[in-house]
């Protein structure tokens, strides 16, 4: 499974400005709603229904947050760099300011945790950790993401 599968250049935010968790993951949200056409309240009750069994802040500034909802026919992905990091209750008590959002249909099954499990790789590469909190607009960000190099390393 290839980043760019999940991920649509509009759908990467170059200077998400929030200040707590639950903004973050309203405007994610937000934005989530029109790329997806499901009601924005519909996706901000499941990330939180997800959040309430733990963060998915998964350390070194990094949040994957991530639901199933039964009207997706497909996964989709959304990318934020933060402005400012925010608290997030993430496993090593560090701020977050890069977040990749994961939608899944109900049925998606092993392609969801192949999704998590292709981004959490990514995120966890030094080097492309480090391009993405050096870029400062939104192509930037989406060809890092789905650059070969970063695929193969990852």
């Amino acid at each position: 499974m290839e980043l760019e599968d999940l991920v649509q250049p509009e759908g990467v935010i170059a200077h998400l400005k929030v200040t707590s968790k639950k903004q973050a993951l309203q405007e994610l949200a937000e934005r989530a709603a029109k790329l997806t056409g499901l009601s924005e309240r519909a996706i901000f009750e499941t990330l939180l229904e997800r959040e309430r069994l733990g963060s998915t802040g998964v350390g070194q500034g990094i949040a994957i947050p991530h639901g199933k909802l039964g009207e997706l026919d497909r996964l989709h992905g959304l990318f934020a760099r933060l402005d400012t990091p925010i608290d997030f209750e993430s496993v090593d008590d560090q701020p977050v300011d890069l977040m990749f959002l994961l939608l899944a249909p109900e049925s998606a099954g092993a392609d969801h945790l192949k999704a998590l499990a292709r981004i959490s790789r990514l995120l966890r590469n030094p080097a492309v950790v480090e391009k993405l909190r050096a870029s400062e607009d939104a192509s930037a960000l989406f060809s890092i993401l789905t650059e070969p190099a970063a695929t193969s390393a990852a």
